[in-house]
């Protein structure tokens, strides 16, 4: 995680009254890291390294804010976003990752997150999407996604409707089961 560590001198953004934030990341240096950064930019936080660490203190204390990862050894992330968007509608989460996909984060955004973002994320970017502006317009990607990639986005959404059953996602894309499979194995392309 580059520059994590780094602290703005200001800070151009205004915090609210209620700066209480949860991470939750079962990476522990990446978690310490991410943690003193947000310290540094004025949030009171709390850190939890799993799914029922997060859920313990969103049911202690609703956070306004939170950072949870997607996938942790205990479950899954959203989980977190979940019961947090329950406990404190106004809640601002947002999700980490290492295995995006669209399909991953449609189900965040439903979920009640504001913004997903890959890891590795630098503190700078979880700062802004925790205090972005609703509504505002994204910029578009200086590189966006070639059609290999949107290809294979469209087929891990498909996997995912499907329940991540590879005969049904095959037959609905109409395509060989044993392709499929050898598409899934491999990573995504760039």
């Amino acid at each position: 995680m580059p520059e994590t560590d780094t602290v703005q001198a200001t800070t151009p953004v205004a915090l609210p009254a209620d700066r209480s934030l949860l991470v939750v990341d079962d990476d522990r240096p990446f978690l310490q890291r991410l943690c003193r950064a947000m310290e540094a930019r004025g949030f009171d936080v709390t850190a939890a390294e799993s799914v029922a660490e997060g859920l313990a203190a969103v049911s202690a204390h609703a956070p306004a804010f939170a950072v949870v990862d997607m996938r942790l050894a205990d479950g899954n992330g959203l989980d977190v976003i979940s019961a947090l968007k329950s406990a404190r509608p106004e809640a601002r989460g947002v999700i980490l990752t290492g295995y995006g996909n669209i399909a991953t984060a449609v189900t965040a955004v439903k979920l009640g997150a504001v913004d997903y973002l890959a890891k590795p994320a630098d503190a700078d970017e979880v700062f802004s999407a925790l205090l972005a502006t609703p509504g505002k317009t994204v910029d578009l990607p200086e590189n966006p996604m070639s059609a290999d990639r949107v290809r294979w986005e469209h087929i891990q959404r498909v996997y995912e409707l499907c329940g991540r059953n590879v005969s049904e996602t095959a037959r609905r894309l109409g395509m060989h089961r044993r392709t499929l499979q050898r598409i899934l194995a491999k990573r995504a392309p760039r």
